[in-house]
């Protein structure tokens, strides 16, 4: 068996809509299993209104990327977006600048894709979930 590194994300009640939109961008069919369908309950901080909360949802990509993400109960503390950001990085212009194109869609660029100084094509970026994304095409000449 080999060790993986993948980003957990955490949500409100967000979770399901979330990993469904990355579906869209990565590819892949998201799957997800309800606080309810364990008996999840107080024991876990969960109420009975929040049965139909995402415990553990995950997306696997076509191309082997994997998200899992969970709606985090009332209960909980959730700072959102946190002070993680998930970066997008390799040599394929087309893949990567479709991944930038689908995740600004609605959300919010903080950094432009363009030529940076150390001659990639970087930007950053919060998605309409409030997930920070950085992307980064490695000696891609700048196309402006």
């Amino acid at each position: 068996m080999t060790n993986n590194l993948s980003p957990y994300l955490n949500f409100r009640d967000s979770a399901r809509a979330a990993l469904e939109f990355y579906a869209t961008v990565f590819g892949g069919e998201p799957t997800f299993t309800a606080f309810g369908e364990f008996g999840a309950g107080e024991e876990m901080g969960v109420g009975a209104h929040e049965a139909d909360k995402i415990m553990h949802g995950q997306l696997i990509a076509p191309n082997g990327y994997v998200l899992m993400a969970a709606d985090v109960p009332d209960r909980m503390p959730l700072t959102e977006g946190g002070s993680i950001s998930v970066s997008l990085f390799g040599d394929d212009v087309d893949e990567l600048t479709g991944y930038w194109e689908k995740l600004v869609d609605q959300g919010q660029v903080t950094v432009p894709l363009e030529q940076a100084p150390w001659g990639d094509r970087f930007g950053m970026c919060v998605d309409r979930f409030g997930i920070s994304w950085l992307v980064n095409i490695s000696g891609s000449p700048d196309a402006g």
